[in-house]
């Protein structure tokens, strides 16, 4: 069994971790609904926030194993005060309010409109790296960009959100869920740009066990200043983690452990060319999952976001073709590529 899995090449870890990441969404409202179907005195014990809170400590728990070494041996003397700064903010933005808008965009709307309007993640991150950065970019690739957010667009343009929606004058309107799914993938997109500008030298075992202490730190204050720490009263409830090392060991540790091996094993180019693959594989889960069956809309949306991912990744592989010494992208903007991970 082992001589097997060794066997396994790079990419075929980026496509089981992109197949388990698709299932994220689904399984989460899954979840949900099954915890909604088995209250404790009125109260959904697998609510949106205690999922996100303890899937975040089990993440952690991952993290340490499987970066134990790399902490012990890293002396967070040499973080200076503006990594530290970088950090946080990083931590803040896409370890508690980028998954916490997604997990409340989950109760509002339909989640192929989450996969699809996550799409909108890389093109934003390409829009500020060349505004922000100065980074340098091929006509194949803004022009992908640019198809992709024509794609997410017409996906919230084409269909009318029956409930949950906010009046943007004009007699337009436009659902929460969508909105916090647009907002999650801003959020992402910046924390990207400062990890660019901050952290590029700060490994990524260190990167991510200190954003996900932080991250989940920050989310649960601020829940319970918000909601009050009734909020979190079933957190030690059987029927919780009992799911929850079900979610864990699919999500957490099965898709991240594999994404991880993933990007050791493979170059940034397989990265992305796996993860193009993502919207697709998400709709499918949601599919299976939930009998999701995409509308219309998501449908003329999601065929002009696939089309602009291909027009992406040929600008990738003629842009690695023609700078063959561009600086390397590294593992913490690849970890980036495949949107939403279930935590």
């Amino acid at each position: 069994m082992l001589k097997l899995i060794q066997r396994i090449p790079g990419r075929g870890y980026l496509i089981i971790s992109i197949l388990i990441f698709a299932a994220a969404s689904p399984i989460t409202r899954k979840l949900t609904q099954l915890g909604a179907d088995n209250l404790i005195n009125g109260r959904n014990p697998i609510s949106f926030c205690n999922l996100l809170f303890v899937g975040n400590l089990c993440a952690l728990i991952l993290l340490i194993l499987i970066y134990g070494k790399e902490w012990q041996n890293f002396p967070l003397k040499q973080l200076s005060i503006k990594d530290w700064i970088g950090l946080v903010s990083v931590a803040i933005l896409s370890g508690a309010l980028a998954p916490a808008l997604i997990f409340m965009a989950l109760e509002l709307t339909m989640v192929n409109n989450i996969v699809l309007i996550g799409r909108i993640e890389p093109p934003l991150i390409l829009v500020l790296s060349v505004l922000l950065l100065k980074e340098k970019v091929n006509t194949w690739v803004f022009s992908g960009a640019l198809l992709a957010f024509i794609g997410v667009f017409l996906t919230i343009l084409l269909q009318k959100p029956e409930v949950h929606t906010v009046n943007m004058g004009g007699g337009f309107e436009l659902g929460k869920g969508e909105i916090m799914a647009g907002a999650a993938s801003i959020s992402g997109a910046i924390a990207t740009i400062i990890s660019k500008v901050t952290l590029r030298q700060i490994p990524i075992g260190i990167f991510s066990i200190i954003r996900t202490i932080i991250g989940t730190i920050v989310f649960f204050a601020i829940a319970l200043i918000i909601y009050g720490p009734m909020h979190f009263f079933d957190i030690f409830s059987p029927f919780l983690w009992q799911w929850m090392f079900i979610y864990s060991a699919v999500i957490v540790v099965g898709g991240q452990l594999s994404w991880f091996i993933g990007l050791k094993k493979t170059t940034a180019s397989d990265v992305s060319l796996a993860s193009s693959f993502s919207p697709i594989a998400g709709i499918l889960a949601a599919y299976f999952i939930l009998g999701e069956a995409p509308t219309l809309p998501q449908y003329i949306g999601g065929t002009i976001i696939i089309g602009g991912i291909a027009l992406n990744q040929i600008g990738v592989s003629k842009f690695t073709l023609q700078t063959p010494t561009a600086p390397q992208i590294t593992e913490k903007e690849m970890d980036r590529e495949v949107g939403f991970k279930g935590i």
